[in-house]
């Protein structure tokens, strides 16, 4: 059994609450995926995160065929962190974990999803030259559009 982990950080020079109060709006979900995915909130968006939420979206991650994805979310500890886990969707396992940290100008957010694909051997591979990189592309697209929103940190 194949499990594999993206792990990702990113300092933004905004507050913790200011990051918080974006990225526990399930709305902001669609501002921060690429337009190429299509994706779309069915249901669950209507407040800011909470233990036992969930969401309903449509996402289009490969050739355009949309499929229903079903979010919960499983830990919130305010200002800190939050996880979200994959009920219904494409993969066999989605676990991820939305951590914030205050630090010198600004906040370190960082990103740890641990996922594991369908289809047993042709899960695997697929993995390295389709999953994976589209993954790293949704992840970089996020990173370069909160920076486009708040800013780049410059450190201090």
């Amino acid at each position: 059994m194949s499990i594999y982990t993206l792990h990702t950080k990113q300092n933004l020079p905004i507050s913790v609450e200011e990051a918080w109060e974006f990225l526990s709006s399930p709305k902001n979900l669609a501002v921060i995926t690429p337009e190429s995915m299509g994706f779309k909130t069915i249901s669950g968006d209507d407040r800011d995160i909470f233990a036992g939420q969930i969401i309903q979206y449509i996402v289009k991650p490969l050739l355009g065929i949309p499929v229903k994805w079903v979010t919960e979310i499983t830990h919130v500890v305010d200002k800190k962190y939050f996880v979200d886990e994959q009920r219904f969707g494409p993969y066999a396992l989605w676990h991820h974990k939305h951590f914030l940290k205050e630090i010198p100008g600004g906040v370190e957010m960082e990103d740890i999803v641990d996922y594991k694909l369908p289809m047993g051997f042709l899960g695997r591979m697929v993995h390295p030259f389709l999953v994976k990189p589209k993954l790293e592309e949704i992840f970089e697209y996020r990173r370069q559009k909160l920076i486009s929103l708040f800013g780049d940190y410059k450190g201090h």
